[in-house]
């Protein structure tokens, strides 16, 4: 940890379309090398891509809420060394850290699927998020598993 004061806070900007943060992180992740009108073009075609092939009244916003939190995690491990031993701790994941870590987990499974552009794999990840099924929520699942069974380490939280 850094001695020096807390990092402030940076409030972001809504994008333009949906009028949301959460779709302008989701930017951000997407983000590679700086060129933001086409990470913008890929995550605004993937979630129109989510809202035609997910029936239901909710906006194509509400859906990916509801991806977001199908992959957030709740608890976590992190590496604790007492006595020379290091243990696996599980904790409870802050509300910024699950959203971090949900939008990353859904870009990386993106990036490994095998449809034609981003823009579809990104749409396929989060189809399959809405529907607890995919890669990501498969890796929220494993970190939750290791959490679980490092259940007796628990007192060694910090």
């Amino acid at each position: 940890m850094s001695r020096r004061r807390k990092a402030l806070h940076r409030s972001i900007l809504p994008d333009p379309r949906y009028k949301s943060t959460l779709v302008t992180e989701l930017v951000g992740v997407v983000l590679k090398a700086g060129k933001k009108t086409i990470a913008e073009k890929i995550v605004y075609t993937a979630l129109d891509e989510l809202n035609k092939k997910v029936e239901g009244k909710e906006t194509g916003l509400e859906k990916f809420e509801v991806c977001l939190e199908n992959v957030k995690p709740r608890l976590e491990v992190k590496s604790r060394r007492v006595g020379g031993a290091n243990y696996q701790v599980p904790m409870e994941v802050a509300p910024d850290r699950a959203k971090a870590l949900a939008l990353r987990w859904l870009l990386d499974a993106a990036r490994k699927r095998t449809e034609p552009n981003m823009a579809l794999r990104l749409a396929a990840e989060l189809v399959a998020a809405k529907n607890n099924e995919g890669n990501a929520v498969r890796k929220k699942q494993d970190v939750h598993k290791m959490a679980e069974a490092n259940k007796a380490f628990a007192h060694f939280r910090f």
